[in-house]
């Protein structure tokens, strides 16, 4: 497994003990390091911006002392929402690696893909890949936690 990858799914797997949020996690890596960690903290912080992903820009932001992240990839345990993908595109992240799927979110309960055809409705002219390039990474490994999520009994989707 990609050792990007392996830290964005462990950093979501913790949510699973934790209860913060649901299962997701990130990094951002620049130079072929780590810069920036975030998981999900939606129910901890009660805060619904406070996905992975975007914890992840946040933490990368602060260590760097920088808004930009131009020339960092960011490695997600999940097809980012709409909000973490905005993020990302204002962050100046081009690249992001992604584990599970938004089909495989909303067979765990999360509604991204309500989300993305909405949006899709009030951009239709928009190029696909214009902006960023988006590639499934070590899905067979990412799935497992997202497994162990629908399984949870203690679980909350919001």
């Amino acid at each position: 497994m990609n050792e990007f990858m392996k830290e964005a799914s462990r950093l979501a797997a913790e949510n699973l003990s934790a209860n913060s949020g649901g299962p997701f996690g990130a990094v951002i890596v620049k130079g072929g390091k780590i810069i920036g960690r975030g998981r999900n903290h939606v129910l901890e912080n009660n805060d619904p911006t406070a996905h992975g992903e975007v914890m992840a820009i946040r933490d990368a932001c602060s260590n760097i002392n920088s808004y930009d992240l131009s020339g960092c990839e960011l490695y997600t345990s999940a097809y980012p929402c709409p909000m973490c993908m905005a993020a990302t595109v204002w962050a100046n992240i081009k690249k992001i690696y992604y584990g599970n799927t938004r089909e495989d979110a909303a067979e765990i309960g999360f509604r991204d893909d309500f989300l993305y055809d909405m949006m899709g409705r009030l951009s239709e002219n928009a190029e696909d890949g214009e902006t960023v390039e988006l590639k499934q990474l070590d899905h067979e490994e990412t799935i497992k936690v997202f497994r162990a999520f629908s399984d949870k009994a203690d679980k909350t989707i919001y």
